[in-house]
């Protein structure tokens, strides 16, 4: 199992990252956390890596605090949480804001993010609580770090996928980006502005 990467960050297009390792290109998916505090493209970067292996395919999940890529491998212990969904959730709220929702029973608040519905809401307040008690979760804070490379791009297109690979909508995503960030935004503030809009409805 790969645990961790350490090579040249080569691309970024939310949720998906490009690491070359060794002459190797890795494709690793990781929450709108962890982009802010990259480096800019061909730099040295490191993560911490949760796999997950398919029949079609083999999925690499990256993080940058063991806390919150233990909190991910706990959501995934959630019937009805998929690593899309958990990926999603550590995308839309930090892990203390998470930590906060299920302590709180607020499942209105957590409904509002992809793939959760009521009963997967109530299965979150319920299961999660002890799981919790055993992580050092961070506020979730930005560095500021990660600045997009990839300006010439189509930002709001690339918002848009960004927020479809994270379980939303085509409709939906097309919806969260209108009036979202301007010209001079890159894909990722658009993204993490989108979700913290969504979050506060």
């Amino acid at each position: 199992m790969i645990a961790r990467l350490a090579g040249t960050l080569l691309e970024r297009r939310p949720p998906n990252l490009l690491i070359d390792v060794g002459g190797v290109g890795y494709e690793v998916e990781a929450p709108m956390s962890v982009f802010d505090r990259l480096p800019a493209n061909g730099q040295p970067c490191t993560l911490l890596i949760h796999q997950v292996i398919r029949e079609d395919a083999h999925l690499l999940f990256g993080f940058i605090s063991p806390s919150d890529r233990e909190l991910f491998r706990s959501l995934l212990k959630i019937s009805g949480v998929g690593p899309k969904v958990a990926l999603a959730i550590l995308s839309s709220v930090s892990a203390a804001d998470f930590a906060l929702m299920v302590e709180s029973g607020d499942s209105q608040a957590l409904t509002r993010l992809p793939g959760i519905g009521k009963k997967t809401a109530e299965r979150l307040i319920l299961e999660m609580k002890s799981r919790l008690d055993g992580l050092e979760l961070g506020s979730g804070s930005s560095t500021g770090a990660g600045q997009s490379a990839g300006g010439e791009r189509n930002a709001s297109g690339e918002a848009r996928a960004g927020l479809v690979a994270l379980g939303y909508s085509p409709a939906e995503a097309l919806k969260m980006i209108k009036g979202v960030g301007d010209d001079s935004a890159s894909a990722e503030a658009m993204i993490r502005q989108a979700l913290k809009n969504r979050m506060q409805r």
